[in-house]
């Protein structure tokens, strides 16, 4: 569990790019400590959380931490952008195909060419995952067919 975290951490640690300063190389850095993420509730979903790293999710490409409470479940739905994700904390179920996918923290996914899917966090303590969308972040839902 602790070798899943660290490893986690790594990963996300790797992949933020937030807030970046000017290097005597011309390269960039970027840190920001996880007491100074900025977290807001998400409008659309009670209970969601979300931190913007970098980007305007509204516009475009973004860096996203986002948290899912416990027993969290969104229907079949697909995102406009294409996105790639690391589980850090809690487990998270996805079904894509027809069969469901279950991920610990650690995992990697990414939904491209708006590949429907559904997710659930199936942990009690909620999930937090890293995500990387290519432009911008919405939740297109998928009509189901009446019963």
């Amino acid at each position: 569990m602790i070798k899943t975290i660290a490893v986690a951490t790594v990963v996300a640690a790797a992949l933020l790019v937030p807030v970046a300063a000017g290097a005597k190389d011309g390269g960039k850095a970027a840190v920001v400590p996880v007491g100074d993420l900025k977290f807001t509730e998400d409008a659309k979903n009670p209970g969601v959380q979300v931190a913007v790293l970098s980007g305007d999710p509204k516009k475009g490409a973004s860096h996203l931490i986002i948290k899912l409470p416990a027993n969290f479940s969104a229907p079949l739905h697909h995102h406009t952008s294409d996105h790639y994700s690391v589980v850090l904390a809690g487990t998270m179920v996805f079904n894509f195909d027809g069969q469901d996918h279950t991920l610990p923290a650690g995992s990697y996914f990414s939904f491209t060419g708006k590949k429907q899917h559904t997710t659930q966090c199936h942990d009690p303590a909620g999930c937090t995952l890293f995500v990387d969308t290519r432009g911008k972040w919405d939740v297109v839902p998928e009509k189901t067919p009446s019963k």
